[in-house]
């Protein structure tokens, strides 16, 4: 048994990236007992999460409020997505995430540091270029890191993807941060890169669009190489044009993609529409070639299992019958290689818990993240305290659907901070049992990044069914007809 000792916080996080060896399986965070309910308020913003096996653990790796006592002005706020540095020198060492402000930046946190008051360092300070609603968070194939602003529209000025090249060497504030205006201009929140090194994103909009880059030198070993040239396109399912909406079916199918710039990236004739400062507007361009339209769709996370691709993305408003109290949100995946999109989760789901539809349990989806198993966690946008959850999709033979005998979803974390909202789970991809989190802004103001540990410390409590316990595959016999 390894014991977690909150008091030796220089040892906890040390141990994060020891060894820095990519670790593929074997993750202990599968093994829980569902969590029946949502959190209440919790009595201690320092541990904010109800977890759902006692051999979790949780301490807090940095805070906005001593990142402002210690440099005034350094942490505008509302931590979004997380990742790290996932390749090259040091690898893992480094958590990076961005303000979601008015006035956004990108702070960095080391975890080989023990000194909690200075492992954090913000690298581009807040409202650099007017940067703002920093939100996506992406490791390059290259090896840098990549943020963009969830905030477009029309006669908007945003909606820009940002390189930060010097991520992992940058001091205070020194972050190369630069604009990599090849990619047209929508309200970005997830990234995801394919085997082929295609960018994928998405307009968080009522009837926003999936996209792909794809550059002219996939392979390119920077950004200034990678963003020289390349073509952006809007998926299109079926005939196109279609809005998911909140009250109509989910939007599955074979789907083609739509160009809307040329293949260097410049204006496509009778395409792409041109936004005032110069820039392709990746909306307007999207509506001018049918694509479809979701209902926000929100991140991106890519399961790659024996070579089948399949890139999942969330839509949060999504609904049959435009009442949220019985559920709202849709999970979607689409496979790389066929060129066709599923659905894998909605409040139709059967709550591994209590073996019924999910139904309320689960609403507006936003961030998605995936372990070591390759296991999916949706993450809700709700309230703290509340209803603010983090799902555990059990997909037992990991064929992109929750509709076999013993699949479906279970509460793995519960969040109880007043005001705030999960944002950003990520999973460390050199320690299985590792994984990170933000508490975005929570009524005192002080946001939190939390680092979740898994122990084999907890045995079974007697009568309880274990997720992946022997028995539990055979416990919940129930499979809806597939569509």
């Amino acid at each position: 048994m390894k014991a977690f000792n909150l008091t030796l916080i220089a040892a906890a996080v040390a141990s994060v990236v020891s060894p820095l060896t990519a670790q593929a399986a074997d993750t202990l965070f599968d093994n829980f007992t569902p969590l029946t309910s949502s959190a209440g308020p919790t009595a201690n913003e320092a541990a904010p999460i109800t977890l759902s096996n006692p051999g979790f653990t949780q301490i807090g790796i940095s805070d906005r409020a001593t990142q402002n006592a210690l440099v005034p002005g350094s942490n505008s706020g509302n931590p979004d997505m997380i990742t790290a540095n996932e390749t090259g020198p040091n690898a893992g060492r480094y958590l990076f995430m961005p303000f979601e402000t008015g006035t956004g930046g990108v702070q960095r946190i080391d975890l080989h540091d023990s000194n909690y008051n200075t492992r954090t360092t913000t690298i581009v300070a807040p409202g650099t270029q007017g940067f703002v609603s920093g939100d996506a968070s992406r490791w390059t194939p290259w090896g840098s890191y990549l943020t963009a602003e969830e905030s477009w529209g029309t006669g908007s000025s945003k909606g820009r993807l940002f390189e930060v090249t010097n991520a992992t060497t940058a001091v205070a504030n020194g972050g190369n941060f630069i604009q990599r205006t090849v990619v047209p201009h929508v309200s970005h929140e997830g990234l995801a890169f394919d085997s082929s090194n295609s960018l994928y994103f998405v307009d968080e909009l009522n009837g926003g669009a999936i996209f792909k880059y794809v550059s002219a030198n996939p392979f390119a070993t920077t950004g200034d190489g990678f963003f020289a040239a390349g073509q952006t396109f809007a998926m299109k399912v079926g005939a196109g044009s279609q809005f998911e909406g909140n009250n109509g079916p989910s939007i599955t199918g074979g789907f083609t993609w739509e160009a809307i710039t040329t293949a260097s990236g410049s204006a496509l004739a009778g395409v792409s529409v041109v936004a005032n400062d110069g820039n392709i507007d990746g909306r307007a361009s999207a509506v001018k070639v049918g694509a479809t339209g979701y209902n926000r769709p929100e991140d991106l996370e890519i399961q790659n299992l024996g070579g089948n691709q399949l890139i999942y993305f969330a839509t949060t408003d999504s609904d049959t019958n435009a009442n949220t109290t019985d559920g709202r949100s849709r999970i979607y995946n689409f496979n790389v290689a066929t060129n066709t999109v599923s659905l894998f989760a909605d409040s139709n789901t059967i709550d591994l818990a209590t073996g019924l539809a999910v139904g309320g349990g689960l609403r507006n989806a936003d961030n998605l993240a995936i372990d070591a198993e390759g296991n999916m966690y949706i993450i809700e946008d709700r309230d703290g305290s509340i209803d603010d959850d983090i799902w555990f999709a059990k997909d037992i033979n990991k064929d992109g659907d929750l509709l076999d005998a013993g699949e479906g979803l279970a509460r793995w974390a519960s969040n109880g901070t007043p005001g705030s909202e999960f944002t950003g789970l990520y999973f460390d991809k050199f320690n299985a049992n590792v994984a990170y989190v933000n508490i975005q802004h929570p009524t005192s103001g002080n946001d939190r990044t939390m680092m979740i540990t898994a122990t084999p410390a907890a045995v079974p409590v007697p009568g309880a069914v274990w997720l992946f316990g022997s028995a539990i595959a055979g416990m919940i016999g129930l499979r809806r007809r597939k569509a």
